[in-house]
This record gives structure tokens, sequence and C-alpha cells, in this order.
């Protein structure tokens, strides 16, 4: 077993809440590997369970469907399965906030920060309001182009055979309709806190620490 493989393993032994999401590396200017956990999407459960949006934020989502006529409880739907009203979420590809905003969207909408709940709200509800626009109403299909990008929509003549596509249309359906709602995974126990340096490849040590969201980030040091 190769050196690599065996530092990953202990990387992994010694912080079982990665088990739990995914793994983003990216290389900074600097040099310095750096490595972002993202949380997984949550899934859909069986529970019967109503929308229920934090406190504070169903006035907003009332106003911005109202202002782009759509119905608050679709808006509210679309969020749960989108980030589960976590305002700090990002995705795997770069989307950000409640609604999961792609950085080139949020620039066409006019939101200038993404992180910021009511901004990114104003900028979801509107984009949905022009997929349904775009598909002349027909939600199943605004929803996959919510998700996939409507240029997807169109070349497929429908919702693309994609499995995170045709999953997440399933699921915002769902939850809208009533016949099936979010539940939220079942809380598990805090992980032991992260030593402060792993043993990296080459000796070069890999540091443990949490940003302003609260993601967990994995950096080595030049």
């Amino acid at each position: 077993m190769s050196a690599r493989v065996v530092w990953l393993a202990a990387v992994l032994a010694c912080l079982p809440s990665l088990l739990e999401a995914e793994i983003v590396a990216k290389r900074q200017e600097d040099g310095t590997l750096l490595l972002v956990t993202v949380a997984p999407s949550p899934p859909l459960g069986r529970a019967q369970r109503r929308l229920a949006p934090p406190q504070g934020l169903t006035s907003w989502i009332d106003r911005y469907a109202t202002e782009h006529a759509l119905d608050p409880r679709l808006v509210q739907a679309l969020i749960q399965v989108e980030s589960g009203y976590d305002a700090s979420a990002l995705s795997r590809k770069g989307a950000m906030g409640l609604m999961q905003l792609m950085p080139d969207t949020a620039r066409e909408l006019g939101v200038l920060d993404p992180w910021d709940a009511v901004q990114n709200l104003r900028g979801g509800t509107r984009y949905l309001r022009q997929m349904l626009d775009r598909f002349a109403g027909d939600l199943e299909l605004a929803l996959a182009g919510y998700n996939a990008g409507p240029g997807a929509v169109e070349r497929h003549r429908g919702v693309p055979p994609y499995r995170e596509t045709t999953d997440y249309v399933k699921k915002v359906m769902s939850l809208y309709r009533g016949s099936a709602a979010y539940s939220p995974p079942a809380a598990s126990a805090p992980a032991a806190s992260p030593p402060a340096a792993l043993a990296a490849p080459r000796g070069r040590p890999v540091v443990a620490s949490r940003d302003a969201r609260g993601q967990l980030l994995l950096t080595t040091p030049r």
C-alpha cells in the first residue's frame, strides 16, 4: 500500500465527518492545496412534514413569490430541496445559498451577495419565474431548467435524463403537492475535534480549520 493511500486512510479515520460530505479540492494562488467539505443535498424522507421555513424568512418568501406571481409553497419546496434552508450551502458545482444560484446566474439576476438570504431569495424567485415563462408554465420543465439549465431542457425536449435532475423534479413536486415531504437526516453524534495537523505525503502537514460559514478546510501549507 502506497504512502499516499495510507495517508488518505488516516485522514478519513481521524475525520469521520468527511464521510458525510463531498470534498472539493482547489489550488490557491500561493500554491496551497485547499480541500473544502461540501455538505451533500439532504435526502427526501418518507415522513409527512409541513413545509416550515425558519422564522423570519416566511414574510420574504411571500413577498418575492407574490412579486413574481409564484405560489409561496412552490418556493418553499424548491428551497427545501436545494439547500434545506441553509443560507451558507455550497454545492460541488459552486451553486450558492438558499436557492443555490450559480455565480454567473447570480450576476445576471443582479444578486451582489449570494450568501445574503434575502438577495438570494429575490434572485432565485426571479429565475424560477423566468423558467416558468420560458416553458409556458410547465412546472416540471421549469424545475428541470432551474436545476440543469434551460438549454438542456430544450435539447432533450423535456426533462433531461440526468438522474440528479429527474430526482430533483420529483422531490420538489412531491413536496409542493404534499404527497411526500423533506425529512432531515437524523442528527449524528458530534465528530471528535480534528487534530491540528496530520502527516501528509512527503512530510507536508495538513492543517484542519473551519471558515466563517463552518465549513471544514484542510490545507497543506507550502
